[in-house]
């Protein structure tokens, strides 16, 4: 036991040092572009470009920015925009619309090129998010519409703290203990996932999902990162997806159809709370969004299962290995 612990640390600490470098070496640089965007004013640009196709799903041309600056910065930038902009005349119904957008389509900038690096290509990523969240929010401005739902004025539950200090260095400061939280709870869900693998209640979990896995056409060996990636976060799952796929454990299918998954089905708890907060109600943010992502997936990979590898690789995953993107 005791030359076993050292080694088995060993092991744990370059699994993790491995993984957060892969996440930094993603999140850093688009940090700092995302920064520059918003500096220059660009995701304004992006929320007028936006303007008219809010209409389609029921939303005032106001609400393009809110989701211009979710997509492009992340869902607690996005609830400061939206408080800030006059939503006095909303309804539960239409900031449940736009909360569900925000949750599919949100800080694409990183998460899609986590997603590159896992190995699916970007096109397919971005159209997977930004289609479907307007597809969701589309669906279900006509149920909500058609049966007179959630009509009543939204009361936010909470508004968020105004911004006094904007400065670069706070700035700075600010993404340096989100990295550092970033660190810690890879570190956590490392350590966590091998006890779950030397204890043998992996297999546990992996036979209660192994319906929901089969109705996805995914295989049992994405059983962890499903449960990572649903519960914590694309951030998350797909640093454990990366780090799986460089090991060759997975296939390509299987590394396509958990990430199609977690694109549009992940933080299914922290999202999801947050996202009450404005007033959005659980059938759309939660209910409808689980719906939605299981029949939207599985239809998907039972699809794309049907073309030869050649089509496979041309239009859905890289034929290079992850490291080499």
């Amino acid at each position: 036991m005791t030359k076993i612990l050292p080694l088995w640390l060993s092991a744990l600490i370059k699994e993790i040092l491995a993984i957060t470098f892969n996440l930094f070496k993603i999140m850093i640089p688009i940090i700092i572009i995302v920064k520059i965007i918003q500096e220059l004013g660009g995701i304004k640009y992006i929320g007028m470009v936006l303007e008219p196709i809010m209409e389609l799903v029921g939303l005032p041309a106001s609400m393009g920015l809110v989701w211009a600056t979710t997509m492009i910065s992340n869902i607690y930038a996005g609830m400061i925009i939206f408080i800030n902009t006059n939503q006095d005349n909303l309804s539960v119904a239409q900031v449940t619309i736009l909360a569900s957008m925000m949750l599919l389509a949100h800080a694409l900038p990183i998460e899609v090129r986590i997603a590159q690096k896992a190995g699916v290509r970007v096109l397919f990523t971005l159209v997977l998010r930004i289609g479907g969240a307007l597809l969701l929010g589309f669906i279900l401005h006509q149920i909500y519409t058609t049966g007179d739902y959630l009509s009543q004025t939204n009361q936010p539950l909470w508004k968020p703290p105004q911004v006094t200090d904007d400065s670069l260095l706070t700035w700075a400061i600010n993404q340096v203990k989100m990295l550092f939280q970033v660190f810690i709870i890879i570190a956590v869900l490392v350590a966590f996932l091998r006890l779950l693998k030397f204890s043998g209640i992996e297999r546990l979990f992996a036979f209660l999902l192994k319906p929901f896995l089969k109705i996805l056409g995914l295989t049992e060996k994405t059983t962890s990162i499903t449960i990572v990636g649903i519960t914590l976060g694309l951030t998350y799952g797909g640093g454990l997806l990366i780090n799986e796929a460089n090991k060759g454990e997975l296939s390509k299918m299987d590394v396509f159809g958990s990430i199609s998954l977690l694109a549009i089905g992940h933080s299914l708890i922290e999202d999801t709370l947050l996202l009450m907060l404005l007033g959005a109600h659980l059938s759309g943010i939660l209910y409808a969004r689980i719906l939605f992502s299981i029949i939207l997936i599985a239809l998907i990979i039972h699809s794309v299962k049907r073309l030869n590898q050649t089509s496979f690789e041309r239009f859905f995953v890289y034929p290079k290995k992850p490291q080499d993107l």
